[in-house]
């Protein structure tokens, strides 16, 4: 989710480091975001929703912005692996020698940013029982991903990117209330919102089932965006190895 082309190429411990700082920040917003509703709102779902959604709206166009052109903003599998896949041939494209350390820098940063929201209000870790996994939801995880993937690569390939921040942040912000999973849609997130007991959990049953979800919107979600933008717009190309997206 890139906003532009970095001036040089950024090493991949750097960019590491923003995808984990990234996803971790972006669960600490999901996750303390509706701790704090329930505290605030306690009799009132429909309110710590729109609380919760509100704060995950601003906090994901920020760390876009703020992130994107040190290691393209991913925070999420998904993204990644798309990327990769839409650029695989492209020899300036996202390298898939990198696809496994962004992974396991979201999956550890997603997991780092439940303990600190956890922390700062003070709730304890434990792993949450709100089971998720029915029909409805897992359909709401597909819907919710495949949009979500089309709307990024979308604005990718028709050299949009500068939208991309804002129109994520209110893409996941519409689709906490238009699905019914309240849009996950990033299964780094989901394993780390299963590390609290608290409004935006999810138990750990419920998450591989999820995470196939959200990994079948992923490949409707490209299937799309090849549909709708067979080619790319042309533009100047990023470095070796370094998103686009």
């Amino acid at each position: 989710m890139n906003q532009a082309p970095p001036s040089r190429p950024q090493p991949l411990a750097r960019r590491l480091f923003a995808e984990l700082l990234g996803t971790g920040l972006l669960v600490t917003v999901v996750v303390g975001s509706g701790i704090a509703a329930a505290e605030l709102s306690p009799d009132d779902v429909g309110l710590q929703l729109l609380e919760n959604s509100t704060a995950t709206v601003l906090g994901l166009a920020v760390l876009i912005l703020v992130l994107g052109p040190v290691s393209g903003a991913h925070f999420n599998p998904v993204v990644t692996v798309a990327d990769w896949f839409l650029s695989r041939r492209d020899p300036e494209g996202f390298s898939a020698g990198h696809v496994a350390p962004y992974v396991a820098a979201q999956v550890v940063g997603a997991a780092a940013g439940a303990l600190l929201a956890n922390a700062m209000f003070d709730v304890g870790t434990s792993f949450s029982d709100h089971e998720r996994a029915s029909g409805g939801h897992l359909l709401g995880e597909v819907v919710a991903t495949a949009g979500l993937v089309l709307l990024i690569f979308a604005l990718v390939r028709s050299d949009r990117v500068a939208l991309v921040a804002p129109a994520v942040g209110a893409y996941i912000g519409a689709a906490y209330w238009f699905t019914s999973s309240t849009s996950f849609a990033n299964p780094a997130v989901t394993v780390g919102r299963m590390l609290s007991d608290t409004f935006a959990g999810i138990a750990p049953s419920s998450v591989p089932a999820f995470v196939v979800a959200q990994a079948v919107g992923g490949v409707i979600g490209v299937g799309l965006a090849l549909a709708l933008y067979p080619s790319p717009a042309i533009t100047p190309h990023t470095h070796q190895g370094e998103t686009r997206a």
